[in-house]
Order: C-alpha cells, then structure tokens, then sequence
C-alpha cells in the first residue's frame, strides 16, 4: 500500500491539512481494499498551532518521512515568511525523504520547496496572490501563476486552496486510472477533474437566482457524446435562444459549449482507453470523434500524447504505482 505522509507545520491552514486524507484515505479498489495509508507528522510529534484558534495533535514526527511514497506540505500561516532560506530542522525532516518518492505542496507550502532547493529549473505554480514576490525571491523556478497545479513528475505543486484537491485527485487518477477517481469523486462531492492548465480563477458573476440553469442539458449532451451535438440543438434542449444559452453556459460552468463538450469526449475516450481493449477506431466512434485522427488530434492538444502511447504508459505504470 502506497503511503501518504502530510506534514504538518506549526501555523498550518487546518482546511488544506484535511485534503490528503480526505482524497487519498477515499480511494479503494475493487473489493474496497485502501490504495493508500495517510498518516500525519509534525516535526517533533507535539501539538501543532493551527492558522485557527485550536491545536492539532499528531502521533507520529517526522522519523516516518522516511517510510513516505507522497510527502504532501499543506500551507502554514508563515510559509511566505520562511523565504528565502528553508529553516532548520525543516529542511532536516525534508532531507528524511528517500530518493524516488514523490513530494507535494499545496498553495503557498511552495515556498518551503523552493527554499529548500527542491524546485530550482523546475516548473511550479503557488497561490497567484503570492506568485510575484515569489519569482522575486525564486527567480531559478518557472513559477506559472495562471495554472490549478503543476506535475512535474516527482514533484507537484497546487494553486491555492481547492486547487490542492485537484491536485490530489489528479495524483489518484495518475496512479490508478479515472474509474477509481471517479469513485472518490462521488463519496468526496468534488469534481473528479479540473485540468491543471485551467486558470487559477474566472472572473465572471454568479448566474441569477431564477436563471434557468443549463445543468440539465449537460446531463443530456452526456449521454449523447457518441454523435455530433449542435449548439443549437443544446440551446432547443434547454428551451433557450443561442445567445441566451451561450451566455448562460459560460456563467455556469466557465467555458463555451464547444470546449466543454470536447473536454467530455476526451473524457471518456481516456476512461475508454484506461478500462477497455477496444479498438482506437471504436473508441474514436463511441467518444463523437468520428475517426481516430480527429481523436488523435484532440487527445495530443489536451494531455500531449496519442491513444496508443496513452493505453500503454498507462497499463505499464499500473502495477508499478508506488507500494510504499
């Protein structure tokens, strides 16, 4: 079983501490067996002062970073303040981390990696309220201000607050495929996915209250993915002008209804490729591609890789998902 070790530091947002656990401690397989184990630390293992007016106590320090496959830093109320300079015995409880484990900050818990050294030439992302001073601070780290969260491989880094479940979930959906992230989806409440690339935040105003909602005709268009969709039969079907609904989808789920609806299909064209032996061409049909080549296309401007390539990284890394 793969375990998952948070560290807790003293100032911790106790929201962003219950992610991990939360999201990870959710996913199970088919005999509803845990994929992971979470356990918390701090770095001595005494009560740790929250960002809130209460303390937490943990029953493990950070010996077992050792034993950690994830090491995830939620943000503490003075993670800016510990810039530039990583603080001992921090960067001691950092360096317990064996080679090849994975480890991820969560908002502003970036800073941390960054002074210690551990995003220098890498990609990374924190809070875009905090994203300036640190390029200033940071100027060895390609810090994108605009994106949920960054993955670059062993080491993950959040945007602000639910960007840390994206986060999350993309790491369980990279290390067991989208039906188990599906399933933790549905028992969290959460979207199974939000891209890393999408913006940090949409300025746009809440939808009235009595605007009729566009939600139902997304539930429809769902199950009608294998076929071309118009948007103007999406608009009949929520018994709407065009412009009416163009405007009222946006407002509602922040995109056009062109873009959501090619987001769906390379959805379900990767579940398809993740849980099935079909063929390309059958789950080009099935997701509304039509051919392959159109679903080639849209597959290598969304994740960068072909069907094929994607079918097989993704059944070769499964059994070797980390186990520790």
């Amino acid at each position: 079983m793969h375990r998952v070790v948070v560290l807790a530091l003293d100032g911790v947002y106790p929201f962003e501490l219950g992610i991990p656990v939360r999201i990870f401690g959710s996913a199970t397989d088919s005999r509803g067996a845990p994929l992971y184990e979470v356990l918390t630390c701090g770095i001595d293992g005494r009560p740790v002062r929250s960002s809130a007016d209460f303390a937490i106590a943990v029953e493990h320090g950070h010996e077992i970073i050792e034993t950690a496959g994830t090491l995830v830093i939620p943000p503490f109320g003075c993670g800016p303040v510990v810039a530039p300079q990583c603080p001992e015995p921090v960067a001691g409880a950092l360096s317990r981390l064996r080679p090849g484990a994975r480890i991820v900050s969560i908002c502003t818990a970036s800073y941390l990696l960054a002074a210690a050294g551990l995003l220098d030439g890498r990609p990374a992302t924190t809070h875009w309220a905090e994203a300036e001073r640190f390029k200033r601070l940071f100027p060895g780290v390609d810090v994108n201000a605009d994106v949920l969260f960054v993955d670059d491989g062993d080491v993950l880094t959040s945007a602000g607050v639910a960007a840390g479940i994206d986060l999350c979930m993309h790491i369980v959906r990279r290390d067991h495929g989208s039906e188990v992230a599906n399933q933790v989806a549905r028992r969290c409440v959460v979207p199974p996915w939000r891209e890393g690339g999408q913006a940090q935040f949409i300025e746009r105003p809440v939808p009235e209250p009595d605007a009729a909602a566009t939600s139902a005709t997304r539930a429809w268009a769902l199950g009608e993915l294998h076929r071309p969709i118009t948007l103007a039969e999406m608009a009949r079907h929520a018994r709407m002008s065009v412009r009416t609904f163009s405007r009222r989808f946006r407002d509602e789920v922040g995109m056009t209804p062109g873009q959501w609806l090619a987001r769906q299909r390379v959805d379900l064209a990767r579940r398809l490729l993740e849980t099935t032996d079909l063929p390309v061409d059958r789950i080009a049909e099935q997701a509304g591609f039509g051919t392959s080549a159109s679903l080639r296309q849209h597959l290598v401007a969304s994740i960068g890789v072909p069907p094929s390539a994607y079918r097989h990284t993704f059944r070769a890394a499964r059994p070797h998902a980390p186990a520790h």
